[in-house]
């Protein structure tokens, strides 16, 4: 694991939980008190505070935080309180069903989990909205960007096996599919995609580009077009290296979109017990300037804080 937030050493669920009930219950509410605790102590830790918490004050913590905090403050603090799979079908079920439809959230989220975490995020799904996630991605999305995502959101995506026999039979028709583009050839291209394995993958990737002479990358980028050409790079990038996907969605967020908010706090708190060290040291390989001093430059307040104790930077990072 290598993640930003470890759990905490003498963790004491009762002694955090009368702090933050002080800090959300005095006159004027106490952030600072939350950023300590809530971004220092890791997800299952989060979840006993909130237990103890409701012994203590017959309140919910979630709902105390949403009520005293606003704006992407308030996002990032409640979000911290979501176990993973329900803060992965929190952001699924905003994305399809908020004013408008969300693509990329859906691509960063479907993308990049295993099966066992498609798995927990549909249960949770299913409980938290008492709707299907796959019959929502059905009714919300259209054409070969809903098939993908449809496929992906099953989890059956094949593990541990690898046939180099195959590889090169799966690298042309890949390219067959860059060439001729009917609804057939995308078909074949996203099963592909969605089903190998990873170490399957890395095979066909490689006889890919002995047969064409050309990254699959940039051959999906030359043929396709739209959010089914965005969502057949992620995958590709994320069977590659994740880490250097998020930190490559992290940029975009920060640069191209003035801030886009919604993903820079997705991103921090889904990767901040997996890879946010390794996303941080991508982010700073490939664009020079740390993660930490591209938040710090764009956020303000106790929200930039907020942000910089998930991202745990180091003092070089300024």
């Amino acid at each position: 694991t290598q993640g930003t937030i470890l759990p905490a050493p003498n963790f004491n669920p009762i002694m955090d939980a009368q702090l933050l009930g002080g800090a959300l219950q005095g006159i004027s509410c106490e952030k600072d008190v939350l950023i300590d605790i809530l971004t220092q102590r890791c997800n299952s830790q989060r979840l006993m505070i909130a237990e103890a918490y409701r012994d203590m004050y017959g309140r919910d913590l979630i709902t105390d935080l949403k009520e005293n905090l606003s704006h992407h403050f308030k996002e990032v603090m409640v979000g911290l309180m979501y176990p993973p799979a329900s803060y992965d079908a929190h952001e699924l079920w905003h994305a399809l069903k908020g004013v408008d439809i969300e693509e990329k959230c859906l691509i960063d989220i479907l993308a990049s989990r295993s099966n066992m975490e498609i798995f927990q995020m549909k249960e949770a799904y299913l409980m938290q909205y008492n709707t299907d996630l796959q019959q929502d991605i059905d009714s919300e999305t259209s054409g070969h960007f809903r098939d993908t995502l449809m496929n992906l959101a099953q989890g059956t995506r094949m593990e541990g096996y690898a046939d180099p026999s195959t590889a090169a039979q799966d690298a042309m028709i890949l390219w067959e599919a860059c060439q001729q583009k009917t609804g057939e050839h995308k078909n074949m291209l996203q099963m592909i995609l969605c089903n190998r394995s990873h170490q399957q993958l890395w095979m066909v990737f490689q006889e890919f580009q002995n047969i064409s002479g050309q990254d699959i990358v940039d051959a999906i980028n030359e043929c396709y077009d739209g959010y089914f050409q965005e969502l057949l790079v992620a995958i590709v990038l994320c069977i590659r290296d994740k880490p250097s996907y998020f930190a490559y969605r992290l940029y975009n967020a920060i640069h191209d979109f003035g801030f886009h908010n919604k993903t820079v706090i997705r991103i921090l708190i889904a990767r901040s017990e997996i890879d946010l060290m390794n996303i941080r040291q991508r982010y700073k390989e490939r664009y020079g300037k740390s993660l930490f001093h591209d938040i710090k430059h764009f956020a303000s307040g106790h929200y930039e804080s907020a942000l910089l104790a998930i991202c745990a930077g180091d003092t070089e990072d300024y």
